[in-house]
């Protein structure tokens, strides 16, 4: 792989069509834009935008043949995700590209086909403050990060959260109601990475968020593909010569 991460940001850019409401006066040019906007500025990124009218999404063969890492926002349209493009994704991301998954994406067909569960959990719109721990300091996610950071004003996510047991947590999220949540987890599909990451309610400025980003960009790299053989499956021949070590 180049030293140049290609990095697409899907948005579903639904929400921040509809005039007056909040979400089209925080990201009046859409979340995408925002995400994107702010990895653009981070070194060895080349980034472009895809959203759910676009012909097949824009998340043609070509589009996802040249991307090293898919970030996914989705919430009020989930059901008019085309299945051939959930499947055309998740080709590739069992072929090695990595796949950052935001916020309510957690019910997108795409998280769902690779999770295998329904992926619920409880929610409450109350503009509360989320307090996210970092749990695992090693982890190249929390690459310049605090013990924990705070987003003042956020949508509740709380437990049970219907997931695979992560192959690694990374954060965990306290909400002023007093409810917790596994809120960055990471899972490897085929040659693929996938980081779950809560936050990014469409009616805050979360994506604005300093510390916000740096996740997302050390998710990035994190999920890129790695330099590794395609593994072979089949009928093989043995290395050796069979019954010789008798």
């Amino acid at each position: 792989m180049s030293s140049v991460i290609r990095v697409t940001v899907w948005n579903e850019f639904r929400h921040e069509k509809n005039e007056g409401e909040e979400p089209s006066k925080v990201y009046p040019n859409g979340m995408h834009e925002v995400i994107a906007g702010q990895l653009r500025n981070q070194p060895g990124f080349e980034v472009r935008t895809a959203w759910l009218d676009q012909p097949e999404h824009g998340l043609t063969d070509e589009v996802l043949a040249n991307t090293d890492v898919l970030t996914w926002w989705g919430h009020m349209a989930h059901h008019e995700v085309s299945d051939e493009i959930v499947n055309r994704v998740h080709a590739r991301v069992l072929d090695g590209m990595g796949l950052i998954v935001l916020h309510s994406g957690h019910f997108s067909k795409i998280f769902q086909k690779l999770m295998g569960t329904t992926c619920n959990l409880r929610w409450r719109e109350a503009a509360e403050k989320e307090r996210l721990w970092v749990i695992d300091h090693s982890h190249p996610i929390t690459a310049g990060l605090p013990e924990y950071f705070e987003i003042p004003h956020e949508e509740m996510y709380g437990e049970r959260f219907d997931i695979p047991q992560p192959d690694e947590l990374v954060f965990v999220s306290w909400f002023e109601g007093g409810e917790v949540f596994r809120s960055g987890a990471c899972w490897h599909r085929g040659k693929g990475k996938i980081f779950y990451f809560r936050p990014g309610h469409e009616s805050h400025p979360t994506y604005y968020q300093n510390e916000v980003i740096q996740v997302i960009a050390n998710a990035v790299r994190w999920a890129a593909p790695m330099d590794t053989p395609t593994p072979f499956y089949g009928n093989a021949q043995p290395l050796e010569e069979l019954g010789s070590s008798k």
